[in-house]
């Protein structure tokens, strides 16, 4: 995180990534209905630190416990988890809690990184940023409401092998401009 960056800077790139390319390229047919109904909670971790991160989603599993009308958090990670292994020790990590704190079928854990790479891809493979962001963060969703979202959808097997295609086709060099485009551009945070 620079200087200049705040919880609410950090929070408009990261709906910005979601709004140019989780909704705008249709890589997730379920995120635009949950970000217009306003069910996505954004928290922005001030920890660096794997336990107290993980902490931090045990909390945000007790916030989704009583609060209905929050369907998924984003706990995006600015400080401490840039190195990209450092960062898939964490998801590890946060999949074990989540079993062991009784949550597994309950909430699922999805893995989005600057670095992100598919562990059968290589490192300039386009199809990586299928799952780049704009910082580190945990996205933690609810089972149920991720098992009705596919069951209404037509085909939802086809949905990681169309997203691979679609970034393919766009090209590296089409992804780095558009990441780097993404943490140029001012964005409004009110």
């Amino acid at each position: 995180m620079s200087a200049t960056d705040t919880p609410q800077s950090i929070i408009a790139r990261t709906r910005q990534w979601i709004e140019t390319v989780v909704i705008g390229m249709n890589l997730c047919p379920f995120a635009k209905r949950e970000l217009r109904r306003g069910t996505v909670r954004f928290i922005v971790s001030p920890e660096s630190d794997m336990e107290s991160v993980l902490l931090q989603l045990i909390d945000e599993c007790t916030h989704l416990d009583v609060d209905d009308g929050t369907q998924t958090t984003l706990l995006i990670l600015p400080e401490g988890f840039a190195d990209f292994d450092d960062y898939l020790d964490l998801v590890g990590l946060a999949e074990e809690l989540l079993a062991d704190r009784g949550y597994e079928g309950v909430y699922q854990v999805a893995s989005f990184h600057p670095d992100y790479r598919f562990a059968d891809a290589d490192a300039d493979d386009p199809a990586n940023y299928t799952n780049r962001s704009p910082y580190p963060m945990l996205h933690l969703l609810r089972e149920d409401g991720l098992e009705a979202a596919i069951a209404s959808h037509p085909d939802p097997d086809s949905i990681p092998e169309n997203n691979i295609a679609k970034a393919r086709a766009f090209g590296t060099d089409y992804w780095l401009k558009l990441m780097d485009e993404l943490h140029a551009t001012d964005i409004p945070t009110s």
